[in-house]
């Protein structure tokens, strides 16, 4: 028993990490209906800002704001120089295009900061917590609070601001939001910005965990985006419920089968669960790009 909660365990952060990222995916497909494939990006750029400003001796806390602050202009700098300007593109063009950005981000950092792997120390201690047997990392206790904290902070944003009913308005109707005064291009840069902060948050967490390099965000993202589209591309809430199911399964096929096996359990189970409910867990049917 002790062995299975341990790996439950490991799967929850894991799954943590998954919908941090996932939600990020949302946050932009709510408001434009583009998928970003540089989400992963956005997660290694946080790590890799974080550890370059602690080597310039900048405080930690200050580093990890800064980090996140510059991660958000480059989703911000992305919407507004790249995607504003080929919005009548079909979806499956808009996919290659992140794809294509997601690359030169990646090949920029490999330049900047070489392949190697990078390590930041934990916010707390390197000491892990103990209950009943089953040994957590306190890095892994942030994880989860951020996971946490994200997920309330846009559950706030979105249902009890004005800002947030201006985001959900242009999702639901771009042009009516036009007529009410809304600019849909200010809120889908906003959409790009918050998954920038999301995603650097994630990347900062999971840094002390692990270690973070130049193609960290790639199989990341890939992550997170499944749990998106396992969730129910747009929903949110099942995007974090689909991450943490893909993290468990994770860990147990690793534990119980064979750790080579990790990551293909993980798309057998989403491939199962598409196959008997296409929708996702919570539902969202269409998958393109609105009008904006």
């Amino acid at each position: 028993m002790t062995e299975l909660l341990q790996y439950v365990a490991n799967g929850l952060v894991s799954g943590g990490i998954y919908a941090i990222v996932a939600v990020g995916f949302i946050t932009i497909y709510n408001v434009s209906k583009v998928i970003n494939l540089a989400q992963g990006e956005f997660l290694m750029l946080g790590g890799m800002v974080t550890v370059a400003m602690i080597g310039m001796n900048v405080p930690y806390a200050l580093a990890v704001l800064l980090a996140i602050l510059v991660v958000t202009l480059v989703g911000v700098a992305m919407q507004k120089y790249v995607i504003a300007y080929v919005k009548k593109a079909s979806p499956i063009s808009l996919i290659i295009l992140t794809i294509g950005i997601s690359t030169l981000i990646r090949g920029l950092a490999s330049l900047i900061w070489g392949k190697d792997s990078y390590s930041l120390e934990p916010i707390t201690s390197n000491q892990p917590i103990t209950f009943g047997g089953v040994n957590i990392a306190q890095q892994s206790l942030w994880i989860l609070a951020a996971v946490l904290v994200v997920l309330f902070l846009l559950w706030y944003l979105m249902e009890k601001t004005m800002l947030g009913k201006k985001i959900n308005a242009c999702s639901v109707n771009p042009m009516a939001a036009r007529l009410m005064g809304i600019s849909p291009a200010k809120m889908s840069m906003l959409a790009f910005g918050i998954s920038g902060a999301t995603g650097a948050i994630a990347g900062i967490v999971i840094a002390p965990l692990s270690v973070t390099s130049y193609d960290i965000g790639v199989l990341l993202g890939i992550k997170g985006f499944s749990a998106a589209i396992l969730g129910g591309l747009g929903n949110p809430l099942g995007a974090a419920v689909a991450a943490f199911i893909l993290g468990i399964a994770e860990s147990l096929g690793a534990g119980y089968i064979s750790s080579g096996m990790k990551d293909a359990i993980a798309f057998l189970v989403l491939i199962a669960m598409l196959l008997v409910k296409p929708s996702g867990i919570f539902g969202e049917r269409s998958v393109g790009k609105g009008g904006l």
